[in-house]
């Protein structure tokens, strides 16, 4: 990275930068020489960040395709800064080999995403969008949902995201278990949340919600098999990736 930041070049490609904050954009501009945003309206193929890249000293990335092809073209980028969490999407293995560091930004949305998963539990306890659908059709159907009340709720990850999950699952009275492969005993015990192999949550859960990175071992997590081991009429919440389904 040049001593001076005015000399530098950055690429800003998420589509959701600035968008409640635009601080973001002019605080950057001021710092650094020079910003290139993304030309479209979705995260960018390998082929269109290979025409981007080149002269870039920085990267503040989104859901692109951040592969080898693409970082081949990468001249002069020294970092790589993801606009989220996950880094599934970038090449970890060429950005090193090319000396450039890649960072994300763990917990920035992790209220966001609870509230979100929450939102799901209770749309699909109560059908809320089988009501909402029958009622625009001019119908007024009469439909039996469930309480959470009682109910086990399994997360699969109890990072950042799933504790905040947790936390709030305690103001409905479920029964919450949990597996992580680096688990916080503390925040268990603290949070009446029961620790138990993966196998265990999935076979004693009545809503199963996601909170895992896209790694080899939980890509297609929930296949054939996995699907078998859960109760008839589980319900399933992925508010992490679709590569884990």
């Amino acid at each position: 990275m040049p001593a001076d930041l005015r000399a530098c070049r950055v690429l800003v490609t998420p589509t959701s930068y600035a968008r409640h904050d635009p601080r973001l954009k002019s605080e950057l501009a001021a710092a650094v020489g020079e910003v290139i945003y993304n030309p479209t309206t979705r995260p960018l193929t390998s082929a269109e960040l290979r025409a981007l890249l080149p002269g870039c000293h920085g990267f503040i990335a989104g859901l692109d395709t951040i592969d080898r092809a693409a970082l081949e073209a990468a001249d002069c980028l020294q970092v790589i800064a993801r606009y989220g969490v996950g880094v599934e999407k970038v090449d970890l293995d060429a950005a090193r080999e090319k000396g450039i560091r890649v960072t994300n930004t763990p917990g920035a949305n992790s209220t966001s995403v609870a509230e979100l998963t929450m939102g799901l539990l209770i749309a699909l306890a109560r059908q809320l969008p089988t009501a909402a659908q029958a009622t625009k059709a001019g119908e007024w159907p009469r439909l039996a949902g469930v309480t959470l009340e009682g109910k086990t709720v399994g997360l699969l990850g109890l990072g950042s995201i799933g504790k905040q999950v947790a936390r709030r699952l305690r103001a409905f009275d479920c029964a919450v278990t949990a597996y992580d492969p680096i688990p916080d005993e503390t925040f268990a015990r603290e949070h009446g949340v029961e620790l138990l192999p993966q196998a265990e949550v999935v076979r004693r859960a009545d809503f199963l919600s996601l909170h895992l990175p896209v790694l080899p071992e939980t890509r297609c997590l929930i296949n054939t098999g996995l699907l078998a081991q859960m109760k008839p009429g589980c319900f399933l919440i992925n508010t992490s990736r679709g590569e884990l389904v």
